[in-house]
Parts: structure tokens; sequence; C-alpha cells
């Protein structure tokens, strides 16, 4: 999925602007192209400024309880400091980005733990059951400490992985971390998580 996801943005970079041979991408998705040589030599890749990556999302504060909407709200929000939470755990933020699509998700829940008092991320993971073995194998191993490490559920209904792992226990959380930083290191994780896996199913057919 992975793969065809860059190949198929690359193309639509490249025709877009013909005459121009750069394609303008951020950290993940240059390495990525980089690692698996997935453009011509004489295309230039050009990265992009990470805080702008999620420029166009579309997020939503909603209440725990109803699920309702409260508000709708800007880019701007992001620079809140992730206490944001912390400070209203009757929320949780509901937030889409096409980013995420490259990688099998549509959206991201993201609200504080009642009960471990940590930052809980909700996912739908498209990935085949196939997958569970390698899913779960990789979970274990990155992310670090113990309290509500994750949960992870196929979904026979929508065909995808229902997955709510802790912020907290990936690599590079910082509590004063701002939301907007939060999010880049959700997507990073996630597209490192989906890469692992993709490469392992290829080593093994």
């Amino acid at each position: 999925m992975l793969h065809k996801q860059m190949e198929k943005y690359i193309s639509s970079e490249l025709m877009s602007n013909p005459s121009v041979k750069k394609v303008e991408l951020y950290q993940e998705e240059i390495e990525y192209i980089q690692k698996h040589e997935l453009i011509p030599n004489d295309v230039t890749l050009i990265e992009k400024d990470p805080t702008t990556r999620f420029l166009e999302a579309y997020i939503e504060r909603c209440d725990k309880e109803s699920e309702e909407t409260i508000a709708t709200e800007s880019f701007g929000f992001l620079e809140n400091s992730i206490d944001y939470l912390q400070k209203h755990k009757n929320e949780f933020l509901y937030f889409e980005s096409h980013w995420f699509d490259q990688i099998g998700v549509d959206s991201i829940s993201f609200e504080v733990n009642d009960v471990f008092g940590t930052y809980d991320v909700m996912v739908g993971l498209k990935l085949q059951k196939k997958f569970e073995s390698s899913l779960k194998d990789n979970l274990r191993k990155e992310l670090q400490g113990d309290k509500g490490k994750f949960e992870l559920i196929f979904n026979q209904n929508d065909g995808v992985w229902d997955l709510n792992f802790a912020l907290n226990n990936v690599k590079g959380f910082q509590e004063e971390m701002s939301l907007e930083e939060a999010y880049r290191l959700i997507y990073r994780f996630l597209f490192t998580l989906v890469e692992r896996i993709e490469g392992r199913s290829k080593v093994m057919n």
C-alpha cells in the first residue's frame, strides 16, 4: 500500500508540472523514496518545512460522552500545548488529513485516558488481517513502557485494525510538546510501522 501510494504521489506531482523535474515532500516520504529508489535520477527531491504538513487538516473538538462536535478548529489550534487535553478531559480531538490517507488511516481520535492519564491515539489501520502477527510484534517492539501499551482488534465489518496506543510510549514523546508536534510524531510512528510491516511481508513472500 505505502509503496503504491508513494508512486502515485510522485507520478501526480511530476504530471502536474512536467517541465519542472522536482518533487516536494516531507522527511518521512523522502527517506522512503530514496531507500526504495522510486524516482528517476534526473528528479530532485525537495524537503518541505515539517511544520506545514497539517495546514489542510480537518480538526474537531468533541465531547467524549455524547461524541457530539463542540467546535471545528483551524490549524492555529494545534499551537496549543498537548496538555490542553489534560485540562479538558471531557474532550477528544477528531483529526483528518490527506497525509494519513497515504498510510491507510482515515482519521485519528486523540484524548487523555481516564484511567492511566496517558495521551491515547485511536486509529483504524487499513492492513489485512494476515498481518496480525507482524503488527503485534512491531507494536511490542516500538512502544516503550507498560501503562496502557496498546489495544488491537480487527474490525470485520470495516476490514481495518482498530488500534489504540499511548503516545507517551512512542520514542520522541515529550510532555511539553504542542499538539502539532504530537500529530507529526503520530504520523511518523504509523508511517514507520506500516513500512516495516510491508517490508517484512515482501521478505516472507
